[in-house]
């Protein structure tokens, strides 16, 4: 069976954005080596579950055109989960995320969701987790 190992997401500034991933959303270093002139720099969630993310650098005029249009048409690059999004909501404004909005309300079978920035050129999609 093919599993989901890595996912990428492309980031202005890898420092900028390991300081963000890190220590404001949480994730730990799983990978920090040199690769070309930039880094290969993937974070894991603390409990070692789930897939990597790689904090990719954005070499090409093609990934920043691409980026900036996700972000001006306010489409998440990714998403990401938690089990109580209100908390979370909460905790990441204290630091300083900025969100797009309040968490919306559950409706229709859609769980509550917010969108927030990066900090590095990105939106990014904070799910709650639906009890199955």
């Amino acid at each position: 069976m093919i599993k989901i190992n890595i996912a990428s997401v492309l980031v202005d500034d890898q420092a900028k954005a390991e300081a963000f991933y890190v220590d404001v959303l949480g994730f730990v270093k799983k990978h920090d080596v040199p690769a070309g002139g930039a880094r290969w720099l993937t974070v894991a969630n603390a409990d070692g579950s789930g897939v990597e993310l790689l904090l990719e650098p954005m070499r090409y005029d093609f990934a920043k055109t691409y980026q900036k249009a996700l972000f001006d048409k306010g489409i998440p690059i990714t998403s990401l989960g938690c089990d109580d999004i209100r908390a979370e909501y909460e905790r990441l404004k204290a630091r300083g995320v900025a969100f797009r909005s309040e968490p919306s309300t559950p409706s229709a079978g859609m769980p509550s969701m917010a969108l927030f920035e990066d900090g590095c050129g990105n939106l990014l999609l904070l799910v709650e987790s639906q009890a199955d």
